[in-house]
C-alpha cells in the first residue's frame, strides 16, 4: 500500500514538474516571438540638423505623408502614401519599417526585377493613379532617403517578421447587399464619406470614384481589400470584423467604379495571374448581380 502510495506522489510530483516546465518554456517562447516582431526605427527628432543627408529624409517624410498635395504634378487622385501605410509607415500594419531589406526583389506582376525606386513608382501609377517620379529627381532622392532611414537597423534580405500581411487567403463567398449595409452599420462613412469619395487623404481616404486608387493597384484585388479591412478597421474600434464581414465589404468597395487601369493586359506576362483582380468588366458584372463569386479561385462558395 505504501508502495502504491509512492508511486501515485511521484507521478504527481512528475505531472506538475513537467507542467510547469511547458509553461515556462511557453512563456519564453511568447517572450521570443514578441521580440522578434518588434523592431523600433530611429525617430526624426534623432536627425542631426548639420547632417546634409537630414533635410532629405525630413523632405521624403513630407513627401510620405502630403503626396496629393506636395507631389500634386504626378499624382492623379486625392490619396498619399500615408492613405495605406499609417503614421509615416511606421504602424504595424502596412509597415514599411525594413522596406529597403526587401529590395531588389522579382516582382511577377510586372515580370521584372524591381528596385526600391520602381516599387515607389508602382504605387504612383496605381495606387495614385498617377505618373512616375524620375529617379533622378529630388523628390524621388527624398523619398529613398527616408525609406532608408526608417528601416535603418534592418539588414538586406533579412526577414521583417513585424510586418502584418494584409491578405485572407480563404474569403467567403462576398454579399455585396450586405457590404453596403455594413457600410453604413460599421460607421464606414463617418471617415469615408457616404458616397465613399473620403473626407482626406490621411483622415478617411477616397474608397472609389476618380479620387481613389485604380483597378491595378494592389487593393483592386479581393484578397488584399478583405485581408486590409480585417487587419486595420475600423480605426480604433475594440471589435475585429469577421471574414465574412471583410469579405462583404470588401466586394462592396471594389463593385464601385472607380479609375481604370489601362495596362492588364501587360501584368503578369510569365502567366499565374490571380484569379481575384476586379477589373472593369467584372464590376459591371457585379453592379448587375451576374457575376460568379466562385470564379475567384480563393473564394470558399456559401452554403446554401
Amino acid at each position: 500500500m505504501k508502495q502504491k502510495k509512492l508511486w501515485i506522489l511521484l507521478f504527481v510530483s512528475l505531472f506538475v514538474i513537467i507542467g510547469c516546465t511547458a509553461k515556462e518554456n511557453k512563456e519564453s517562447i511568447q517572450d521570443d516571438v514578441s521580440g522578434e516582431n518588434e523592431h523600433t526605427p530611429p525617430s526624426l527628432e534623432e536627425l542631426d540638423p548639420d547632417d546634409p543627408m537630414t533635410d532629405a529624409i525630413k523632405y521624403g517624410e513630407e513627401i510620405f505623408n502630403e503626396t496629393n498635395t506636395v507631389l500634386s504634378d504626378y499624382v492623379g487622385n486625392e490619396l498619399s502614401c500615408q492613405s495605406c501605410h499609417a503614421d509615416g509607415g511606421l504602424s504595424k500594419s502596412s509597415s514599411l519599417v525594413g522596406v529597403t531589406a526587401d529590395y531588389p526583389q522579382y516582382r511577377p506582376r510586372e515580370g521584372i526585377t524591381f528596385t526600391l525606386e520602381d516599387r515607389v513608382n508602382g504605387c504612383m501609377i496605381r495606387s495614385m493613379n498617377g505618373e512616375m517620379i524620375p529617379n533622378d529627381s529630388e523628390e524621388m532622392r527624398a523619398m529613398i532617403s527616408y525609406l532608408t532611414y526608417i528601416s535603418q537597423g534592418v539588414e538586406i534580405g533579412a526577414e521583417r517578421p513585424w510586418v502584418v500581411v494584409n491578405s485572407m487567403d480563404e474569403v467567403p463567398e462576398p454579399n455585396v447587399e450586405n457590404g453596403e449595409e455594413l457600410y453604413g452599420k460599421k460607421n464606414c462613412l463617418t471617415c469615408h464619406g457616404e458616397d465613399g469619395a473620403g473626407t482626406g487623404a490621411n483622415t478617411g481616404p477616397a474608397l472609389w470614384g476618380e479620387n481613389s486608387f485604380n483597378d491595378g493597384a494592389g487593393m483592386g484585388r479581393l484578397t488584399k481589400m478583405a485581408g486590409y479591412l480585417q487587419n486595420n478597421m475600423p480605426i480604433g474600434a475594440e471589435y475585429e470584423l469577421s471574414d465574412q464581414e471583410a469579405a462583404d465589404l470588401a466586394a462592396f468597395i471594389l463593385a464601385q467604379d472607380r479609375p481604370v487601369w489601362e495596362g492588364h493586359d501587360d501584368d503578369f506576362p510569365h502567366g499565374k495571374r490571380p484569379t481575384d483582380i476586379i477589373t472593369k468588366d467584372r464590376r459591371e458584372k457585379i453592379q448587375n448581380g451576374e457575376f460568379d463569386w466562385t470564379e475567384i479561385e480563393n473564394v470558399v462558395p456559401a452554403k446554401h
